[in-house]
């Protein structure tokens, strides 16, 4: 409990080094952190639960090994299938409650989150947009300053704005503004009415003046607000249908949390084995070196299989595999098989 514990925090604490990131460069509203963190722990569940399993299996049976009675135990005709059965017992359960919240908590939890944040950048009050201040977006390429707020945030009176591209400055007045969103490309903009813009390039004396009656001016948010979001939030049956090759990558991830509960409890059989007086952070380390492998080639084949180089069929798939079949050789090599009770 307390290593899955730990492990939350420090998953958590990086999504919110993310998170805080985004509030600086303007991708997230300062009112949605609380309940983007609450939607992210299905998503989070996944990445813990796992690992957590693996060091707890590597940790209580090394702890048998090192106090001799495991020793114990084999001498008085312990059979090994009397070990992996309970560890079964504990890891399927956790197999199938990772199962259901991978394809189908998770992917909900991202699309709410997602419908909140389309719904706070409509709302200036929620994007933290508050009258009478200076927001400074993108390193301070991206500046806004909205005199009142009006219709619960939703509208803007007295807009300024200042966007830099380089050496190209820009200066946007307007009288109101509103903010809205494209369905199809998800880009948000504010809609600027009865203003203009003053544009000037370093280096130069000239000065362009443009006058509008109405203009749309699109919010910063980078390129990469992308796809994985997008394929994140969709339920798993449209992932199915869809039967594109990012859709089966991301399919396949959703298996992942489950089947590395499973694979990981037959490596931690082998890994737990220590002699009484070694260190028991030696095998830990180890652990945490097969575990890092094995996530490491999960992510290479996630992101071949959504690129095409590897085939769908294959896909994940045969991590999983390798580490199963290195485990049970693992088991053999040193004499852990399970060994029938007429032997």
């Amino acid at each position: 409990m307390a290593v899955s514990f730990l492990l939350m925090l420090v998953v958590l604490s990086m999504f919110l080094g993310e998170m805080f990131n985004d509030l600086a460069d303007g991708r997230m509203p300062p009112g949605l952190v609380l309940s983007s963190l609450l939607l992210y722990i299905p998503e989070a569940t996944g990445d813990v639960i796992p690992l957590a399993g693996f060091v707890a299996v590597m940790w209580g049976l090394g702890r048998l090994y090192r106090d001799q009675e495991m020793a114990v135990m084999r001498a008085s005709g312990f059979q090994w299938q009397r070990l992996v059965r309970p560890l079964l017992n504990l890891t399927l359960p956790a197999a199938a409650l990772l199962l259901v919240v991978e394809m189908v908590v998770a992917p909900a939890a991202t699309a709410e989150s997602e419908k909140n944040l389309e719904e706070a950048f409509r709302t200036a009050a929620v994007w933290g947009l508050q009258a009478g201040q200076f927001h400074v977006l993108q390193g301070g390429d991206f500046v806004i300053y909205v005199e009142a707020l009006e219709d619960e945030g939703r509208a803007l009176r007295k807009v300024f704005i200042h966007q830099r591209h380089g050496d190209q400055q820009q200066v946007w007045l307007a009288e109101r503004g509103e903010y809205w969103m494209d369905p199809k490309t998800g880009d948000r903009y504010i809609t600027l009415q009865d203003g203009q813009i003053t544009e000037t390039i370093a280096g130069q004396l000239d000065v362009r003046l443009l006058r509008f009656k109405r203009n749309d001016l699109r919010m910063p948010e980078p390129d990469q607000r992308s796809q994985s979001v997008a394929l994140a939030s969709r339920p798993s049956n449209d992932l199915i249908a869809d039967g594109s090759a990012a859709a089966w990558a991301e399919l396949q991830w959703r298996f992942t949390p489950s089947l590395m509960v499973m694979m990981l409890t037959f490596l931690a059989i082998p890994l737990s084995h220590s002699e009484p007086r070694e260190s028991r952070g030696g095998r830990v380390i180890l652990g945490m070196l097969a575990y890092a492998l094995y996530v490491n080639a999960l992510f290479v084949c996630r992101a071949w299989v959504a690129e095409g180089i590897l085939p769908a069929w294959l896909g994940l798939w045969w991590a999983h595999a390798v580490v199963l079949i290195v485990g049970l050789i693992w088991l053999h090599r040193q004499g852990r098989m399970p060994k029938s009770s007429t032997a």
